[in-house]
C-alpha cells in the first residue's frame, strides 16, 4: 500500500519553535543537508520567485549549474541566497504550499536564521552589520548634544556619504534616518496618565503602555507623538513602558541570537510586570511587536513572561479596531482623506491579524484605501548596503509604480522605515505619512 504525496497544504501554518540552544542547531554538516533539501523543493515550485531577491538568486545558481539542479550548486554559494534574506517571513505565511503542517515541513525564514546564526558565530559578519544593527546603542550616541547636529548633516552631505560608502559600505544614495535630540523618551519623561486640555485626568476606556522602539524614540519622535494623541483622543490611558532596550529584531536578521537573548533578559521582566498591572501593550513600528507576538515566543515556547507579555501584545491598529468593536472608538472624523494608497508591512501582515489599517482608516467619511500588499525591500538594514541597495529598490518599484498611477491624496506604510523607501523611490514626488498621522488629521488634532 503505497501512501499519497500531497502536492500542497490547504491548512493553516503551523510554526514551530527554534530550536536554537541545540548544538545541532549550530551543525554546519546538517545545516547544508537541510539547505539542500529545501533548495530542492524551492527550486521544483519557484512560486516566491518574485517575493525578494533571495529565490532569484538561487534560481539563477540552479539554472547556471553544471546539473541545472540543486546537487550542481557549489555549498559555498548556498550562502549568497541566505545574505538575500531579510527575513519578512511572506513567503511562509502567504506563498509555501510545503509548510508545516506538510509533510516536507518547509521554514524558509528560519532556516535561513539558522544559516545566519551559524555565520555569526564563526565570525564571518562584517563590522558594518554588527554596528548598523546596534539600533538602541547608536540611537544614544546619535543623539547626543551637538553629536546629533553633526550627524544629521553628515547623513545629508554628499562628499562625506561617498566616504561613508567606501569605508563603511552604506549606499550614498539609501536614506539615513535623522536622529533627534530630545528623543522621545526624553519628551515623556512621567508618561504615565492621561489628562484632557483642563488638566483633568480623563475616564479610561484602556490601558496601553507603549514599547516606544529605537526608530520612534531616537528617529521619529513625531510618529510617537502621533499614537499619543489618537489613544488619548479614544480616552485610552496610555504611558510608556519604564525602560527597554532594543526590542532583538535587528539583532536577530543579522543572526546574533545571544544579543537577542539579552534584549529578551532586560525588557521580558518590565513588560511582564506592566501586563500584571492591568497594562495592554503596543509599539508603533511593526517588526518590534512581531518580535514579542512571534519570534521570542518560538525562541523561548517554554517562558510564561514571554508567553503573558506576547498575549498583550498588539498592533495599533489592531487595538483600535479592538475598541470599534466593542463601541468605544471615536468615530468624530472632521477631515476626509480621500484616497489612500496604503502599504501593508511584511512583518504587520503575518501577525494574521487582518487588515485592521485598511479598517480603520476606511471609517473616515470620504476615504477611499487602495491596499498594496508587496514588500517595500527596505528591511531596515537591507536597503542602505552598498550590495543590496538596487535590488531594494528594484523589489520596491511595484509598489511606486501602483502609487503613481493611482495618484493618491494620501500613502504610507505602517512600518515608518518601508514608508521613506518608497518616498526615496519615488524621488520625493510626495511625502509618505504613516496611517497613524492620518487618523490624526481624519480627527482634526
Amino acid at each position: 500500500m503505497t501512501t499519497q504525496q500531497r502536492e500542497g497544504s490547504l491548512e493553516a501554518p503551523t510554526r514551530h519553535p527554534l530550536d536554537w540552544l541545540s548544538d545541532d542547531f549550530y551543525n554546519e554538516e546538517t545545516l547544508n543537508k537541510e539547505l539542500e533539501r529545501v533548495y530542492d523543493i524551492c527550486h521544483g515550485c519557484r512560486r516566491c520567485v518574485n517575493l525578494c531577491n533571495a529565490f532569484p538568486t538561487l534560481f539563477d545558481l540552479v539554472d547556471e549549474s553544471s546539473t541545472m539542479e540543486v546537487d550542481g550548486v557549489d555549498k559555498k554559494d548556498y550562502v549568497k541566497v541566505v545574505d538575500e534574506c531579510y527575513l519578512c517571513d511572506l513567503c511562509y505565511m502567504t506563498k509555501c504550499p510545503y509548510v508545516p503542517p506538510h509533510e516536507w515541513g518547509v521554514d524558509f525564514p528560519h532556516l535561513m536564521l539558522r544559516a545566519k546564526a551559524i555565520k555569526f558565530r564563526k565570525g564571518q559578519s562584517k563590522l558594518r552589520d554588527r554596528i548598523i544593527t546596534s539600533t538602541d546603542r547608536v540611537g544614544k550616541l546619535a543623539s547626543l548634544p551637538v553629536v546629533v547636529t553633526v550627524v544629521n548633516k553628515a547623513n545629508k552631505s554628499k562628499s562625506l556619504r561617498s566616504i561613508l560608502s567606501k569605508i563603511m559600505g552604506i549606499h550614498p544614495d539609501a536614506h539615513l534616518p535623522e536622529y533627534h535630540r530630545p528623543n522621545w523618551r526624553q519628551r515623556h519623561k512621567r508618561p504615565d496618565t492621561m489628562t484632557d486640555k483642563a488638566g483633568e485626568p480623563q475616564k479610561a476606556a484602556g490601558k496601553l503602555a507603549i514599547f516606544a522602539t529605537c526608530y520612534a524614540n531616537y528617529n521619529a519622535p513625531q510618529l510617537g507623538e502621533d499614537l499619543l494623541t489618537v489613544l488619548h483622543h479614544n480616552n485610552i490611558k496610555t504611558r510608556l513602558t519604564p525602560d527597554e532596550v532594543c526590542c532583538g529584531m535587528p539583532k536577530l536578521e543579522l543572526g546574533d541570537l545571544e544579543a537577542v537573548a539579552r534584549a529578551k533578559e532586560y525588557n521580558i521582566p518590565i513588560l511582564a510586570k506592566l501586563v500584571d498591572d492591568g497594562w495592554d501593550l503596543s509599539g508603533i513600528v511593526p517588526s518590534c511587536v512581531l518580535m514579542f507576538k512571534q519570534e521570542l515566543p518560538l525562541m523561548y515556547p517554554d517562558d510564561a513572561d514571554v508567553k503573558k507579555v506576547a498575549g498583550a501584545f498588539y498592533d495599533p491598529f489592531e487595538y483600535l479596531m479592538l475598541r470599534h468593536k466593542e463601541g468605544t472608538l471615536k468615530t468624530d472624523f472632521k477631515n476626509a482623506l480621500g484616497k489612500v494608497s496604503y502599504h501593508a508591512a511584511c512583518h504587520q501582515r503575518v501577525q494574521n491579524i487582518g487588515q485592521k489599517t485598511r479598517q480603520a482608516l476606511e471609517l473616515v467619511p470620504g476615504t477611499t484605501v487602495e491596499v498594496l500588499e508587496r514588500c517595500s525591500g527596505h528591511d531596515g538594514t537591507y536597503a542602505v548596503k552598498n550590495e543590496s541597495h538596487a535590488a531594494a529598490v528594484k523589489i520596491c518599484r511595484p509598489i511606486t509604480r501602483k502609487i503613481q498611477q493611482s495618484a493618491p491624496d494620501h500613502y504610507g506604510s505602517d512600518c515608518p522605515i518601508a514608508g521613506t523607501h518608497i518616498e526615496d523611490v519615488l524621488s520625493g514626488e510626495k511625502t509618505a505619512e504613516h496611517p497613524i498621522h492620518l487618523l490624526r488629521i481624519a480627527y482634526g488634532i
